[in-house]
């Protein structure tokens, strides 16, 4: 992940994806789900990077799936810092507020099961915020799916 993300192996994102695509999921879940949406970068951290991992990872997905990115859906409503090296409780207050549905998509939307790409989860606050702001932007099922889970606490 860590050479996908940081050093621009474009090329780890299909396998990573393929292994992402065996993944079981409940007969409804795979029947209804409308979209994958990448969970997106801040712009200076898109265009220092000059991809987004995770819509790297979603666009894979995609082909597997045989289900559409909305890539214009959902976006970063203000900068944060790096989740990186902060704290649970910090990360959550790091991401409140920081993503909204796009103006206007409402209608798309609407009645939707859409599945939020990520590359890593940690403690899943980005991803309830993302989750969050697409509810309230219409969606009626948000469902996550990353390809690897950062260590909590406690693990062996």
């Amino acid at each position: 992940m860590h050479e996908l993300k940081y050093g621009a192996w474009h090329g780890l994102a299909e396998p990573m994806a393929a292994r992402m695509a065996r993944l079981s999921w409940p007969d409804d879940v795979v029947r209804e789900r409308t979209a994958l949406v990448a969970v997106p970068l801040a712009g200076a951290r898109e265009r220092e990077r000059g991809f987004n991992q995770s819509a790297r990872l979603a666009h894979e997905l995609a082909h597997h799936w045989h289900t559409p990115v909305w890539d214009d859906v959902l976006v970063r409503a203000r900068v944060t810092e790096t989740q990186t090296r902060l704290t649970p409780e910090a990360r959550r207050r790091n991401v409140s507020g920081a993503f909204r549905a796009v103006p206007g998509t409402r209608t798309r939307l609407r009645g939707a099961h859409v599945l939020l790409v990520d590359d890593v989860v940690t403690t899943a606050a980005t991803l309830v915020e993302c989750a969050s702001a697409l509810l309230d932007g219409g969606a009626r099922i948000a469902s996550f799916i990353t390809f690897g889970r950062a260590p909590a606490s406690g693990d062996r």
